[in-house]
């Protein structure tokens, strides 16, 4: 009886999505030729506050920070920095926008601009879609643009394991984000993030629940090498993870 209770409400929630998506990203990609920037951003913000709402109402699914003092003042225009997340669940991509206040600009493979509207409105902000079959050539894309982002103060997230994890596994991080934040000067934060308790890895079922994010202290890259500063970011993110989720790492 649970189980189909959290059928129901999920099947609402995903509901809910598709009826507010729509309108979002038509409205986002009509007015992307005169609004661009940080206020087209916000724009888009808005509507994955709207998503993690839903989240909360429909499905139970809470969430709580601990670390935000880590992050740079949002009113620092010259603190470009580098995230790096644990990557469980679509709710953190979703999330990390409408709970950070400023601009943050992803690392995603160019196959999500394929998404009927959702890719449609997120091709219009200026985020860094690569070609992860042309490694080179990504590389490049994101070391030129990432570089000119932090320059003007945004913050950069990539997730180091590349592909969602399942609850209490770990995956291989690589080193895209340390070589990033090594070849720009930046320092790097790594988080932590429980969101495969309530919404797990291909699934479509979201149990109720509290997410945790933690956000720990920036690690400097500067005269560093970038394997060596991504086992450190390794290290603290799933030490953290056990922290924050020990049931899912028992045994």
């Amino acid at each position: 009886m649970q189980r189909l209770g959290w059928i129901l409400r999920s099947a609402l929630f995903f509901l809910w999505m598709a009826v507010t998506v729509v309108p979002w990203a038509t409205v986002v990609v009509l007015i992307s030729p005169v609004v661009r920037g940080t206020r087209l951003y916000w724009v888009c913000a808005a509507w994955l506050a709207t998503a993690i709402h839903g989240a909360r109402v429909i499905c139970g699914v809470r969430h709580r920070i601990q670390g935000m003092e880590h992050l740079p003042p949002a009113s620092d225009a010259t603190a470009g920095v580098v995230l790096a997340s644990k990557h469980q669940s679509t709710w953190e991509t979703f999330a990390y926008p409408a709970l950070m206040a400023h601009p943050l600009c992803y690392v995603f493979k160019r196959e999500l601009l394929w998404i009927p509207f959702f890719g449609w409105a997120i091709g219009s902000l200026d985020m860094i879609h690569i070609d992860r079959s042309k490694r080179a050539q990504a590389w490049s894309k994101v070391a030129e643009q990432g570089k000119r982002h932090m320059d003007a103060g945004n913050w950069v997230i990539m997730f180091p394991e590349g592909t969602r994890t399942a609850r209490g596994e770990q995956g291989v991080y690589k080193a895209g984000a340390s070589r990033l934040a090594v070849t720009c000067g930046r320092p790097i934060v790594p988080i932590a993030v429980t969101s495969a308790r309530c919404w797990p890895r291909k699934s479509f079922l979201l149990r109720p629940g509290v997410i945790d994010i933690s956000i720990g202290r920036p690690i400097p890259s500067v005269g560093r090498e970038p394997d060596e500063l991504m086992r450190e970011v390794e290290a603290w993110i799933e030490a953290e993870m056990r922290r924050l989720d020990p049931e899912a790492y028992r045994g």
